[in-house]
């Protein structure tokens, strides 16, 4: 009887510092569930850089079956893969005396072992097949049913999740190495495991240096190529190569190489070879790879023999991108990723957010409509807060990232707010302009439970509290505004402390914070990693990007006056719904600590039946694209759609009429309409910006320099910002060209001076659709 192990032992494990991933029933392989099905897991190698974060158990504990893996790095495991039971524990006996005794050993198939231990440093890892040194970028099964055995994987001694990770024994590359070279020397001829990448020449392949192959010269050089059980490593080498050199014109050929080996078509594992080929993932690897192995064994290619790709295809037909390469090269215009507009509905809220906007614009030097709606928006939220709440007991609390470039006028909105806050005499709304600690934050609160708190340079501060390596007091900051976000209509529960009498915990009934941070798009997408999608921590940001990151100059800009029309119509948000306000509502300051008893009691704002018709017909659509979306990285972000668009509504209807507030038709249109806007453009951005390791960034750096730019040279890559050394910016460019995003071109020479390089442009023009699906329009 199967179970799920990850449910078992998960947590256990990363309480006790290790970074786990989950493992497919029945397999050795990482995998993942979804749409009801298991399938390999392609990008897992992540995990070995970065500790595995609470959603993640979360998550992998509800699959079925799942195994837990280690992702190795901080962990080094010693793999003996030897059925010889006394040449076994040989091995086992040399591991414990050169690296130490580690009281974790792990059997899976006996005698075959695994000896756990803990890196000083992380370094790669070796293989001298059957023996390995599993270290970073890789993973072994730690609690599972072994595949062949039938039997969950022992451990004779103390299992990992009973032993924290610093009290392993600690080793380094050097040790290992030594070790693995001394077991070598113990194992008879016919244990070891011949190699076709072993004992290399210093030489290299001086043929053509394209990645991409012809079919009939990489199945000429495979034939040279022996694949008598060699090992996992250098048969995953090949079948990357061929990948590189055919696409999928070379699975045939990967398939048949495969079944040379003795091990192809073992009871259960007939189609580890289909399966693996689906999973590779070509890097620095191409037809070179396969014609200079195939050469170091006598293979002389044919002189009718194409070897190169590119220039394969550029013989048979034209360049499919020809046309488009054409009118990039004639043109010389800048291409660039068009933004999504706008909609115009969405710049007319009405109201007390009219007049904000209409101020902020009026009196810019370079308007930002849409960026001043956002600061708006956040006004209005705090003012109303605690005032108002729709029938499921929605707040108007509202987190904004607004997002343009350096001199772009992102930052005149705030000044107006604080502005019209002064003349309005509404200051106590206004936390400060900076945030040194979490607990400096909610002690504002305390004192006035709705606060405004607009930051500026928002990505930079991000980049200082969400990070993994944000110091305590910081990281504090960005789990408190997590916590405030849900607690509008509940109680913030204060720190305690041991000296209660001099400082006692003070709660905080139905705390309104709303936060609006300018950024720049770089600052802002750099201090966020991938896991912040699924963890909800952008679920919770309405996020605003400029269409225009350069408006035309306005030449009317002025001091900032706001009218006093303006400034009465904030103060009837704080006067609240009637004339007088209900009991309940807040006074016109604040006194904290308050009791239950003393606790507001919000104006329930009605909605109208055309509304609500409406608005179940948005949230239908909502949960279609949530269905479609789920367990992937843009879920959270869409099961966040309706909330934001209630809240919005809400806003909307008390900005219009804050006296006698009530959700018609057009609030729930224009709310839905901009939650939608700010939601699709967060995901369009997020799969473009957002990444788990710092290739993938180099990747999406490269992609967003050449869609802004046109074609590049490395040169001009280099100046916008990709600041690689050689071999790291022609793996970056290797990638995207070997995956068809982006094509290298000679520009056309002028016949003086040195021939000039290389310059990249993207596969296909940039599109203006949203990558993914969307609500769709009423």
């Amino acid at each position: 009887m199967t179970k799920s192990f990850m449910a078992d032992y998960g947590e256990r494990l990363i309480d006790n510092g290790y970074s786990i991933i989950p493992i497919m029933p029945g397999s050795k392989v990482p995998g993942r569930f979804s749409g009801g099905e298991w399938s390999p897991y392609p990008d897992w190698a992540r995990h070995c850089d970065r500790p595995t974060k609470p959603f993640e158990i979360d998550i992998w504990r509800r699959w079925p079956d799942c195994g837990v893996g280690i992702a190795t790095g901080s962990v080094v495991g010693i793999d003996i893969d030897i059925l010889d039971a006394a040449l076994a524990i040989q091995l086992a006996a040399l591991a414990t005396s050169m690296l130490g005794d580690t009281p974790c050993l792990r059997i899976g198939r006996a005698p075959k072992r695994l000896l756990i231990y803990r890196a000083a440093t992380p370094f790669a890892g070796r293989k001298r097949h059957p023996l390995e040194v599993l270290a970073r970028g890789q993973q072994f099964v730690a609690y599972a049913v072994h595949p062949d055995t039938g039997q969950p994987y022992a451990w004779p001694d103390t299992g990992l999740a009973d032993l924290p990770w610093d009290s392993l024994p600690a080793v380094d590359e050097a040790q290992c190495h030594a070790f693995l070279d001394a077991a070598w020397q113990l194992l008879p001829d016919e244990v070891r495991v011949n190699s076709i990448l072993a004992d290399a020449p210093t030489s290299a392949w001086s043929g053509p240096s394209d990645p991409k192959g012809t079919r009939d010269a990489i199945a000429a050089a495979l034939a040279w190529l022996p694949n008598d059980d060699l090992p996992g490593n250098e048969w995953i080498t090949v079948g990357a190569a061929i990948k590189a050199a055919l696409g999928e014109e070379g699975r045939d050929l990967w398939l048949d190489w495969s079944k040379s080996s003795g091990k192809s078509g073992k009871s259960g594992k007939s189609d580890t070879a289909e399966r693996r080929w689906t999973t590779l993932r070509p890097h620095s690897v191409g037809a070179g790879k396969i014609y200079w192995l195939a050469e170091r064994r006598g293979w002389v290619p044919d002189p009718a023999l194409t070897l190169n790709g590119t220039q394969a295809d550029q013989a048979a037909q034209p360049h499919p991108a020809a046309a488009f390469l054409a009118k990039l090269n004639a043109s010389q215009a800048k291409q660039q990723a068009a933004p999504l507009p706008v909609p115009p509905s969405v710049l007319q809220p009405g109201g007390v957010l009219q007049m904000l906007l209409d101020e902020c614009v009026k009196s810019a030097l370079r308007p930002q409509p849409f960026l001043a709606l956002g600061a708006a928006i956040c006004a209005v939220g705090v003012l109303a807060g605690r005032k108002y709440r729709t029938r499921t007991d929605l707040r108007t609390n509202v987190y904004v990232a607004a997002v343009a470039e350096s001199g772009g006028g992102k930052d005149h909105a705030p000044e107006v707010i604080r502005r019209c806050f002064d003349l309005a005499r509404l200051e106590r709304y206004l936390g400060g302009e900076s945030l040194a600690s979490g607990r400096g934050m909610v002690s504002a609160l305390e004192h006035h439970p709705a606060r405004l708190f607009q930051i500026d340079e928002f990505g930079l501060f991000l980049g200082s509290v969400a990070g993994s390596k944000a110091p305590a007091h910081k990281a504090e900051i960005w789990s408190e505004l997590m916590k405030l976000y849900s607690r509008a209509k509940g109680v913030h529960r204060g720190t305690e402390y041991a000296n209660k009498k001099d400082a006692p915990r003070v709660d905080i009934h139905q705390p309104c914070a709303c936060f609006y941070g300018t950024t720049t798009p770089s600052t802002f997408w750099k201090a966020l990693e991938g896991g912040a999608m699924m963890d909800g921590s952008l679920a919770r940001f309405l996020v605003f990007v400029t269409d225009n990151d350069r408006p035309d100059r306005n030449r009317a800009a002025g001091i900032v006056a706001p009218p006093a029309p303006s400034l009465e119509a904030l103060k009837a948000i704080i006067r609240g719904q009637g004339d007088p306000p209900p009991p309940g509502n807040l006074p016109a300051v604040h006194v904290a600590p308050m009791t239950a008893t003393e606790a507001p009691t919000p104006y329930t704002v009605p909605m109208c039946t055309a509304a609500e018709a409406l608005h179940d017909r948005k949230l239908a659509e909502e949960d279609a694209w949530a269905r479609r979306v789920a367990s992937t990285p843009q879920a959270a972000i869409v099961n966040r759609l309706g909330e934001n668009a209630t809240k919005l509504a809400l806003i909307c209807a008390v900005s219009r009429n804050p006296a006698h507030p009530r959700i018609t038709e057009a609030e729930i249109a224009w709310g839905w309409a901009l939650a939608e806007h700010c939601t699709k453009t967060l995901l369009r951005d997020a799969g473009r910006f957002l990444a788990d390791s710092e290739f993938e960034k180099r990747l999406n750096k490269a992609i967003d320099i050449i869609s802004k730019h046109g074609p590049c040279s490395r040169r001009d890559m280099f100046h916008k910002g990709l600041k690689l050394a050689e071999r790291e910016f022609r793996d970056v460019i290797n990638a995207l060209v070997t995956h068809g995003v982006v094509i290298e071109t000679q520009p056309p020479t002028s016949g003086v001076g040195r021939p000039p390089g290389p310059r990249y442009v993207l596969a296909q023009p940039p599109d203006d659709t949203v990558a993914g699906e969307g609500v769709s329009d009423e």
